[in-house]
């Protein structure tokens, strides 16, 4: 069996979600520290292209399996994040090979 390799990392702090009556979300904190979040900025935050597009940090929300709110930043320099680029790079140069 393959080890997935992440392309995240946990940061800040979550409070438990809120719901509307409807059972819908309603609102979630999400605490970060100013240190967390240059860390952030330095570390996680997209290339900048030429056109000035990109600088982008992705932050995720999510539940963990023991059912705490967590917070995740996408790392575009994580081992994980390297691999999906080069899938995707190769899924794209085989495409192009097609006649149609």
């Amino acid at each position: 069996m393959s080890e997935i390799k992440s392309d995240s990392v946990l940061v800040g702090w979550a409070e438990d979600p809120t719901f509307n009556d409807d059972g819908s979300l309603s609102m979630w904190k999400l605490k970060i520290k100013a240190t967390e979040l240059r860390e952030m900025a330095d570390k996680y935050a997209t290339a900048i292209n030429n056109n000035g597009e990109g600088g982008n940090i992705f932050i995720t929300p999510f539940m963990s399996k023991n059912g705490k709110a967590c917070i995740r930043v996408w790392d575009p320099n994580s081992e994980g994040a390297k691999e999906a680029r080069a899938k995707k790079k190769q899924a794209a140069v085989t495409s192009e090979d097609l006649p149609f």
